[in-house]
């Protein structure tokens, strides 16, 4: 089994790195069967965005904090854990986004696409969904949709919901609604496209981000799941992210 082996930069990754070239060789991603990933859940999701041209199945071990989406790491049996691997599959969300000075910035999201205020004032967001307006106003901090996979980060954290793997489904979660009070948000197919329109930009700035890559000053973003790109996630027999998802809620 040909493994490539890519590491974050803190020290524990590269000490890892350094054992399991050592142990099981030196494979470039483009030639290999699979590839491992060693750090936390943020260095997992840049992996998935850089290794998407290569269609391997990516298997994390954790080097970093919380490991949502890595798998527990020993350098001891990697390739058997390998061959009995479960996989998942998900599909990123695509953001286009538009600037006050007109430029247009597009950008993949394996968790979710947010907006957020960027300066001392409200965001004022309009939101129509698959071209029929829905809310007119949402006065809030920001507002975000997310994938099943990326539905306990900062969508929980936010108060949304978390959903299945395998649904067809996407969660809209407002952050901190000050008006109406009572919206928290929205469960929406997941061939939806959702666009927020950005009211008094000039006075209240807001900015977007795919996976916290920021883009500023934005006056309109549109979020759809794109179905046509695939990332293969490998999990440890019984601890797949659909066991993880669920064990989440009762935690």
């Amino acid at each position: 089994m040909k493994i490539a082996f890519v590491a974050s930069d803190v020290d524990s990754a590269q000490e890892a790195l350094a054992d399991l070239t050592a142990k099981y060789g030196v494979h470039e991603p483009k030639g290999a069967d699979v590839i491992v990933a060693l750090g936390g859940d943020g260095f997992m999701l840049q992996t998935l965005h850089k290794m998407q041209p290569y269609a391997r199945p990516v298997y994390g071990m954790n080097r970093g904090t919380v490991g949502f989406l890595m798998n527990a790491y020993s350098a001891d049996g990697l390739e058997e854990r390998l061959k009995q691997a479960e996989e998942a599959v998900i599909n990123p969300l695509a953001m286009r986004a538009v600037c006050r000075d007109g430029s247009i910035h597009e950008a993949l999201a394996i968790n979710e696409v947010s907006l957020l205020r960027a300066g001392q004032q409200a965001a004022k967001l309009r939101i129509t969904v698959d071209g029929k307006p829905r809310l007119d106003e949402l006065v809030c901090d920001g507002a975000l949709v997310c994938t099943p996979a990326g539905s306990t980060a900062y969508n929980y954290s936010a108060h949304g919901p978390i959903l299945p793997i395998g649904s067809d489904v996407l969660a809209l979660t407002a952050v901190a609604p000050f008006r109406p009070r009572r919206w928290r948000g929205a469960l929406l197919p997941k061939s939806s496209t959702v666009r927020f329109d950005v009211l008094e930009a000039d006075k209240r700035p807001v900015m977007a981000g795919a996976d916290s890559q920021p883009v500023r000053d934005v006056v309109s973003v549109e979020v759809r799941s794109e179905s046509a790109i695939k990332h293969r996630i490998l999990f440890d027999p019984g601890h797949g992210l659909e066991e993880r998802l669920i064990r989440e809620q009762f935690t």
